[in-house]
């Protein structure tokens, strides 16, 4: 089974992903990656825009300040990169983010069904599935926690470079844009929904740059089964 890994962070760079693929420590890390048990790199990355918002938190000991983290439920978009991977590669590229040994695949039955799933209290531990993208599941992880209830704090420069430098990689932003939504994020500002465009001559957005998903956001009624969110796939 393949599913799109979605990355918003620094796992959008090719190389830096590449270590969480392949095991090694990536220039400047401070800790080695296991790597995944298959070592293979994804069969397609593309870009893609979620619905919700980026924002920076906490702080990691590796890059001395703040880390992206995603809030489904907030306002705006986000800016993403998804590679195409195994279960097993998304399993093991997930545990190695929840500091855990890589050794089996995870349980996706809740997060597939619920679009929503915490195997811990920890940053990187919540799964979320935001939808479908050529009828294959996008997955990615984030905090158990939303974007108004922890305290933001400053990324440092290396880390917003990767992060850019993903974003470029993608091929769906340019230089201009890309600096003006890291900037936008990084003040807590929100992306408004329509901001991923390329910019024609004039200026004016041309039309999407990737497949943009559209959710179904709904809140569920209190026990009724069948106003629970529903998944569209992108188009």
């Amino acid at each position: 089974m393949h599913v799109w890994y979605v990355s918003y962070g620094s796992n959008m760079h090719g190389a830096r992903l590449r270590h969480y693929l392949t095991g090694g420590r990536p220039p400047g890390g401070l800790r080695t990656c296991p790597g995944c048990r298959d070592p293979r790199p994804p069969a397609r990355s593309v870009p893609v825009v979620l619905p919700g918002t980026m924002y920076f938190a906490l702080e990691s000991l590796n890059w001395t300040g703040g880390v992206a983290f995603y809030d489904p439920d907030g306002p705006g978009e986000v800016w993403a990169r998804a590679h195409l991977v195994t279960r097993g590669q998304f399993s093991d590229i997930a545990a190695q983010e929840m500091h855990r040994v890589p050794a089996a695949d995870l349980d996706l039955a809740e997060v597939l069904d619920r679009g929503r799933a915490q195997f811990g209290p920890g940053r990187y531990e919540t799964l979320v599935h935001p939808g479908a993208l050529d009828g294959l599941p996008l997955l990615t992880f984030t905090a158990p926690w939303g974007a108004g209830e922890v305290p933001r704090t400053q990324p440092t420069d290396a880390y917003l470079a990767h992060l850019s430098s993903g974003l470029r990689e993608a091929g769906g932003w340019d230089d201009e844009q890309i600096t003006e939504y890291l900037d936008r994020c990084r003040l807590g500002l929100t992306v408004r929904p329509g901001t991923g465009r390329r910019r024609g001559r004039s200026g004016h957005g041309t039309g999407p740059v990737c497949r943009a998903l559209e959710v179904d956001r709904r809140v569920p009624e209190p026990e009724a089964e069948s106003q629970r969110p529903r998944w569209v796939h992108g188009s």
